[in-house]
């Protein structure tokens, strides 16, 4: 689980957006970016980044606060799962990020499959909902995340974009790659081979 003063900043956070998304009085706002400043220097020491590059990154948020949404593709292969290279870090993860607005949930992870490993995919099946805060990722996150994992089958081959990533492969459960684990876990991986062992037995996991 993520930290307490981690949730803490995240909530001061919402209170902040919230606030000025309905803030009329120049005074409320105010306060409400006052908030916002002090959620930012809670994060600023553990994350590395300084207050104004969070406080940024925070104003770009408007609306009512609610968690982000991050897909995850999970694509066997002959008894092997496919992951791709970060090029941020050089580490693995499996094919997936942000879901766009306007997309379907199975849109967006099979546009992600294809654009960062080259794999034209179907959707067949929701295994596991994850608050991110809930598992081993790291570093922590500003944002509040729910991640949705899809089991998608392979329809063609195509050639992959290679903006975000670096390669793709498939890879042995016991030969797992060193991961990005702000994306995924070693467990959350072992999870979905728990999957392919047994489908007719799995039940979607939420936290």
């Amino acid at each position: 689980m993520d930290p307490q003063w981690l949730q803490w900043a995240r909530q001061l956070q919402g209170i902040a957006q919230n606030g000025l998304h309905f803030a009329e009085s120049p005074y409320d706002v105010e306060r409400y970016e006052s908030i916002r400043e002090i959620a930012a220097q809670i994060l600023s020491t553990p994350s590395g980044w300084t207050p104004e590059q969070i406080v940024a990154l925070f104003a770009q948020q408007t609306g009512y606060a609610t968690p982000k949404v991050d897909v995850r593709g999970v694509v066997f292969q002959e008894g092997q799962i496919l992951l791709v290279q970060e090029r941020s870090d050089g580490r693995w993860t499996l094919p997936g990020g942000w879901a766009d607005v306007n997309d379907r949930p199975s849109q967006a992870v099979e546009r992600e499959i294809l654009e960062e490993a080259g794999y034209r995919t179907r959707t067949v099946r929701l295994l596991a909902v994850y608050d991110r805060s809930q598992h081993a990722h790291y570093p922590p996150d500003p944002f509040h995340i729910y991640k949705l994992f899809f089991h998608c089958e392979i329809l063609s081959q195509e050639q992959p974009d290679y903006v975000e990533t670096l390669a793709a492969q498939f890879f042995y459960r016991d030969a797992l790659p060193e991961l990005s684990i702000g994306r995924v876990t070693a467990d959350q991986i072992q999870r979905m081979f728990r999957y392919h062992d047994r489908p007719s037995q799995w039940s979607v996991e939420f936290d």
